[in-house]
């Protein structure tokens, strides 16, 4: 299915005026269906971008989708569920966005967003994006201020050190770049846009435009 239905938007809202679970059991077969046509819909994205990145062959949307719900263990807010549905489309599943950079989807009435790239990447990969920009900076930038990727995206999003990174001068023309600790790009969407027909559109579109950062980032994986 290359759509999302509404009803998918109106359980989260629903859910998120009931999140306890007598309310969620009462409306279990409410949530499977909107859980299936998220399924149906991410798996159809992965199918599509197959076709401009081809290592993602094989990959099933049930590796890629996040349960709805919550971690409270170590938490003081105890609210059980998640009021969205999210997926990390990346080589091998959620499991390794530690490891890759990948394509990801966020559904929530009213917070709804595309994203991608790779969020606060362990030391070693860190260092060679690093290493990476110090050294192809200009090519970096040149994805950033493409057409096809300015038409979803405005740039890179995510935490900064204060001060250049040790090994790294504070003259280099890329600092800003090299000073970022997560390499983030974000597009928000409109309950309106998430359930249009031309909404798989909108997300392949801004995931093809996404891959030559997600290449760039792919260095030292």
């Amino acid at each position: 299915m290359n759509t999302i239905d509404r009803s998918t938007l109106k359980f989260l809202a629903d859910l998120r005026r009931h999140n306890y679970r007598l309310w969620f059991a009462e409306n279990r077969s409410r949530y499977e269906a909107a859980r299936e046509d998220l399924y149906l819909f991410v798996q159809a994205v992965i199918d599509e971008i197959v076709k401009f990145d081809p290592i993602f062959k094989g990959l099933e949307a049930k590796n890629c989708i996040y349960r709805i719900n919550r971690d409270i263990r170590f938490t003081n807010d105890k609210t059980i569920y998640k009021t969205n549905f999210g997926a990390f489309m990346v080589r091998g599943g959620k499991k390794n966005g530690d490891r890759f950079p990948g394509y990801y989807l966020h559904i929530e009435p009213g917070q709804s967003f595309i994203s991608g790239g790779s969020y606060i990447p362990p030391a070693p990969w860190l260092k060679a994006i690093r290493e990476r920009i110090a050294m192809e900076g200009d090519n970096l930038v040149k994805i950033l201020n493409s057409r096809e990727f300015r038409k979803y995206f405005n740039g890179l999003e995510g935490e900064k050190l204060k001060l250049p990174p040790r090994g790294f001068s504070k003259d280099h023309p890329h600092i800003e770049l090299i000073k970022m600790k997560s390499f983030l790009t974000e597009k928000p969407l409109t309950d309106s846009e998430v359930v249009d027909p031309g909404f798989f559109e909108v997300v392949t579109g801004a995931f093809r435009a996404m891959k030559p950062l997600n290449d760039f980032l792919t260095t030292g994986r």
